[in-house]
Parts: C-alpha cells; structure tokens; sequence
C-alpha cells in the first residue's frame, strides 16, 4: 500500500509540475502578420459544399440577420476584449461599401442582432453605461426597450431572439466563476466600477467561502466573498437577496413593453441563443468557466442546453451538470480544493444537450430548417476559439470552426474548418482560411449559412490583441 500511495504521489507531483512549466499554445499565440487576406480555398467543407466571402475588411463583426427581402446587415462589435473601445455600428451589406443605418454610442460590445416586422433588434453590451436592447428602425432610427443590464463586466448582454411575442436574450455573469478577483482587474472593469459583482436571480444562501488576492483597489490584501463586491468577505447563512435583472441567465420582454422576466438562471455566459423551428425549443451554448482568477476552474467545458422554463443550471457550483464539490478534476492544478459558494443549491440541475470543446468559445447558433442546405433540424455552433495563455493553458488550438450538433444524440462534428493538421485559424496556420467564427445565421429559406468572423485577434504576453478591419462574413451552401 506504501509502494502505490507514493506511486500516486508522484504521478501527481508529475502532473502539476509538467502543467506548471510547459508552455501554452493557443490559436492566438502566433508571430503571424497582423493582416490578412481571406480565400475559400483554405477551408475544408463536407462533400458536397461551397463556401464563398460575401464581404470582408469589417471591424469586429459580431451578428448577421437578413430582412423580408433577404438583405444582409451586420453589427460591429464597438468594444473588444483588450479594453478597445470603437464605435458600434448596425450596417447594410451591399455590393460596393456597407452602408451604415445606425451607429450608437461606445457602450460595447454589440453581440446580436435579429430582424422582426421592420424592425432590428440589437444586444448592447453594456461595457461602460450597463447593458441595454435596442430597437431600430430600417431609417436608422433607434430606441431604448431596457437598459441598466449588469453587462458591465467580464460578460455581456447578449444575442436576442424573437419567440412567441417575447424578446429573449442572454445575460452574462460578471465574473469567472462568482468571485471578483484579480482577473478582473485585468479586464479592466474593477476600477471603473469598484462596487460591481454578480445578481442572482433569486435569494440564495451563501457557505461563507473567501478568497485572498491582492488588493486592486488599495494596498495590501483583499478578502473577497461570492456574489459581493470585491475586497467584501462574507459569512456563512449569510442571505443574497434575488433581483430581476440579474447575471448568469436568459431573460425576456413582451415585445409590446412590459416587465422583465427570468426564464433561466446559473448560466456564465450564455451567448448563443437560438430557437429550434423543427422542434419549437430554445438552446443556447454557454461558455464555460476559466482556469483564471481568486476561483480558477480546470478543464471546464462549453456546453449546448436546451432552455427549459424555470431551470436552475448550477453556476457558480456546477460545469456542465457535475458539482465542482463531487468532481474533484475541475480543481486547476497547484490551486485550493474547490468548495462550494452556495451552501443550499437552488434547483437540480439538468444534464447538458451536448459538450463542446473545453476553452473553444462556443458562441453563435442557429439550427438548419431545410432538406436543401442539409442536417435539419441540428444545430450550428460557431467557435471563436480559445484565448489561451490568459484563460489557462492549451496544448494546441482549440475552436477556430464551425460545429453542428445534433441535439437528439449530442454528438458533435466538424462542418466548417481550416485544412490542415490541427484546429487554429488562418494567422496561426499561415493561410487565408477562418480566423475567429463568433455567430452563423442561416438565410431566410434555409438553403444558406452565413458565418460571421470577428477577425484577427492574438494573445502576446499576457496582453489581447484585436486587428481592426479584419472581420469577414462568409456564405456556405450546396454545389449546384
């Protein structure tokens, strides 16, 4: 017994160590040029398929939609992690120069948009005013439906969908994984707003867990605790009381004005929301937790859910339907045990429509409605692609693609990807194919898939490095 406890003690020694002196290769830690040119040629497709560009040299693009007519128009970010700040834009896509409808105010960053009865619809980030729902017109002309959206963190308010005579959209958690730390320091947001942390959706009940880091907003050492502003210690049975808004869930409004509503809640960013038409259900693929921060999480993946009235999906306390308490391999190594924020846990937890690859950002959905296009009735899931070193460490690549998953099984395959040996994008390959998916919108009648590319964007030394003009939209369909 002596012999196998040392055996494992050193297999353990081995495992932290190696992770803690091998070096990260993400898709983002390249030398590459900061420019680029785009081809089609460097794609890899299904049998069967073409891609071609549609329009490139986009600042940030985040969404697309189409109109009754089928035009295209597409939203620019207006903010990018890096605390880059540009102007957001709503632009129409034509055959010479875009043309702008409207531009707002840099309150970044725009994450969706979608058209309803002459009129879009756009998820204002919310970066340095709180996130907000904009509606506007096709003559440029903009209101506020919502505004004060905790989206002034690390996540944001996100990508709208319009189902049964509600506006639904995402809203994104503040922090990692439900204490503000040093990382968020690092973002940028603790020091414009020192008193921001996360909401919950209902009353909970804290285990008084709390966490030492350096103090960002003053000398010495912080005492920070989940759910409270930073350098705030909390206590054990210590009671958060639940507000509407809140962080970490889907949300709705009546389209013709009303209150809000909480439909689900214990998400960490559920991005891409999307509506199933074959199934009459909603989905939406949520990013997983970070090894980074007071509270880092190891290995944790992005996952597809299907969105159910009510639920409670188990954020901070849960990745991808496993407690942090009972699956000890989310434990980052060279880190404390993870123990639990919440000391009652509000719902049981669902299981996982599918998992998608663990720092891959899973982010933009829709799901194929036509024989024609093919896979109907799956799910496409854009793959922005890890930011490694500065959400944890990667041996190589992950995302950089677009996925379809089918819902029924939750097996998960490549649809669009670069060519070559292993996933990363066009810098990271040295070619001229995908370089960060970040939404896929199919056409009105379902024989096309448009992907939206965000652009170059590279990891150096610790700092986010976002190339502006270098989004691209792309047009997939079958070979006649």
């Amino acid at each position: 017994m002596k012999t196998l406890n040392y055996a494992l003690l050193l297999a353990a020694l081995c495992s932290t160590s190696c992770y803690s002196f091998r070096g990260s290769k993400g898709g983002g830690q390249t030398t590459a040029a900061a420019t680029r040119q785009a081809s089609a040629d460097d794609i890899l497709l299904p049998a069967g398929y073409q891609i071609e560009i549609v329009a490139e040299g986009l600042n940030y693009p985040t969404a697309l939609t189409t109109d009754d007519n089928g035009g295209l128009y597409v939203t620019e970010a207006g903010y990018v992690y890096g605390d880059v700040f540009t102007t957001p834009r709503l632009l129409r896509l034509n055959n010479s120069q875009p043309e702008v409808i409207y531009s707002g105010d840099k309150n970044g960053p725009w994450t969706g948009v979608t058209y309803h009865d002459g009129s879009f619809y756009i998820s204002e980030g919310g970066q340095t005013a709180g996130g907000k729902m904009l509606k506007v017109t096709r003559d440029g002309k903009a209101s506020v439906l919502l505004d004060s959206l905790p989206g002034m963190g690390d996540h944001h308010t996100n990508n709208p969908v319009i189902w049964k005579d509600h506006l639904y959209f995402g809203q994104g958690t503040a922090t990692n994984s439900g204490v503000v730390g040093p990382d968020n320091a690092d973002f940028g947001w603790l020091k414009r707003f020192p008193t921001f942390h996360d909401l919950p959706c209902e009353d909970i009940v804290l285990a008084g867990v709390n966490f030492e880091s350096n103090n960002h907003l003053g000398t010495g050492k912080a005492n920070t605790g989940a759910y409270l502003p930073f350098n705030t210690a909390s206590r054990p049975g210590q009671t958060i009381k639940g507000c509407i808004p809140c962080s970490g869930a889907i949300l709705r409004i009546p389209l013709r004005g009303g209150k809000t509503e909480v439909v689900a809640w214990g998400l960490r960013n559920p991005y891409g929301l999307a509506l199933d038409r074959t199934r009459n259900k909603l989905y939406v693929a949520e990013n997983g937790a970070d090894d980074r921060g007071s509270r880092p999480i190891f290995g944790a993946p992005d996952v597809l859910w299907e969105v159910k009235e009510g639920a409670w999906y188990g954020w901070p306390d849960y990745v991808a339907g496993l407690s942090l308490k009972d699956h000890k391999g989310f434990k980052a190594p060279g880190s404390a045990p993870l123990k639990p924020l919440l000391l009652k846990e509000p719902g049981e937890v669902p299981k996982p429509v599918a998992k998608l690859g663990v720092h891959s950002s899973s982010n933009g959905t829709d799901f194929s409605t036509s024989d024609q296009f093919g896979f109907k009735g799956e799910a496409f899931v854009a793959q922005f692609g890890d930011m490694a070193p500065n959400v944890g460490k990667v041996w190589k690549p992950v995302g950089f693609k677009v996925v379809r998953v089918d819902p029924e099984t939750g097996v998960v395959t490549n649809f669009a990807i670069n060519k070559g040996k292993h996933d990363g994008p066009a810098s990271w390959h040295r070619a001229r194919g995908l370089e960060r998916p970040v939404s896929v919108t199919f056409s009105a009648d379902g024989k096309s898939l448009y992907v939206v590319d965000f652009g170059i964007m590279l990891m150096r030394d610790g700092q986010v490095l976002p190339q502006p003009n270098t989004g691209v939209i792309w047009k997939i369909s079958k070979k006649s």
